[in-house]
């Protein structure tokens, strides 16, 4: 709009009100759409947390039932051996000393006899069978312990809290992982080092807090055995009183480590490095889960490339309920 003014001169005016209020409204319009941004942002970590949740509470039920069903198999056949391994080793302890009376009091069998003893070498059996027997024992032994691990590692009947010993249920995951430190892929035992300190009982959930030993041990296994260096694998296990409220656990390796980038999405729901098929993305997720949202502890990892890999697990020694 063009006003005259005296001798000659004219302003020119314009009406800003119009985009003025265009601008206010973009501007109302845009917020609004970041804040819709960030809410569903909100709603899908949301969404990703109770799959993830739901993720864990399905396979840690599985397993429960898995490990009852495998536990409970193995358990009465390994009893029917474990039992009549003693009355086998008395009664052949009785046949071996009437053979040894059959040679006393008859030195010289007829030929047939002789030519027997001589074609099954019974000196050796003799000498032998009560070494067979001993490693029979032995083994029968080694796989009650591997039994009563399992039991322990899922100890899922038992969902409320309660004061455990922490080490037990690290090296009851070891004792489950035991066949992949002594024959990894690429060959060569990965070294394993156990720090313990002195723990007191620590209150938790027990199988959750093994699912956790479990996950990031396996982790670390995986990672030592797609890398291509020389050097030995080595997984570290230490822990520590960190004052009278708290204990922490560190489980480190010496593996390639990870960059920036994927060690800050390593605890996001479905990521994962590893080729499509060897991992669901859901381990880390899970024990992230577990360890800050269970037991309101700290979950962290410190790696960095061509240093290794650490994680430090910080867990209070008493459950606020």
């Amino acid at each position: 709009m063009v006003v005259p003014l005296a001798d000659g001169i004219a302003i020119t005016t314009k009406n800003i009100t119009k985009r003025k209020q265009a601008e206010a409204a973009l501007q109302k319009l845009s917020q609004q759409e970041r804040e819709k941004a960030q809410q569903l942002e909100k709603t899908l970590k949301k969404l990703q947390d109770t799959q993830t949740r739901l993720l864990q509470q399905e396979n840690m039920a599985s397993l429960g039932h898995l490990v009852a069903g495998v536990a409970h198999e193995i358990n009465n056949p390994i009893s029917f051996i474990y039992g009549n391994i003693y009355p086998a080793s008395e009664y052949i302890q009785d046949l071996l000393h009437l053979l040894q009376l059959y040679q006393q009091h008859y030195p010289e069998p007829v030929p047939e006899i002789a030519e027997e003893l001589n074609n099954i070498e019974l000196d050796f059996i003799i000498e032998d069978f009560p070494k067979l027997l001993s490693s029979m024992r032995e083994g029968a032994n080694r796989i009650s312990e591997i039994v009563l691990s399992l039991k322990n590692f899922s100890n899922l009947e038992k969902k409320e809290r309660k004061r455990v010993n922490i080490h037990q249920g690290i090296d009851n995951t070891l004792l489950l992982l035991q066949h992949r430190f002594k024959h990894p892929p690429g060959g060569g035992e990965i070294e394993l080092i156990k720090e313990y300190g002195n723990l007191p009982l620590v209150e938790c959930y027990p199988s959750q807090l093994n699912q956790v030993f479990m996950n990031i041990i396996s982790n670390g296994i995986d990672a030592l055995e797609s890398d291509n260096r020389t050097l030995q694998g080595r997984i570290t296990i230490s822990t520590e009183t960190l004052d009278p409220d708290s204990v922490a656990i560190r489980i480190a390796n010496n593996g390639q480590g990870m960059t920036p980038e994927i060690r800050d999405r390593i605890f996001d729901p479905f990521f994962s490095t590893k080729p499509v098929g060897s991992g669901t993305g859901l381990g880390l997720a899970v024990s992230y889960q577990i360890v800050v949202g269970k037991h309101k502890g700290i979950l962290t990892c410190l790696s960095e490339p061509e240093m290794g890999t650490e994680f430090w697990i910080e867990l209070p020694i008493d459950q606020c309920s």
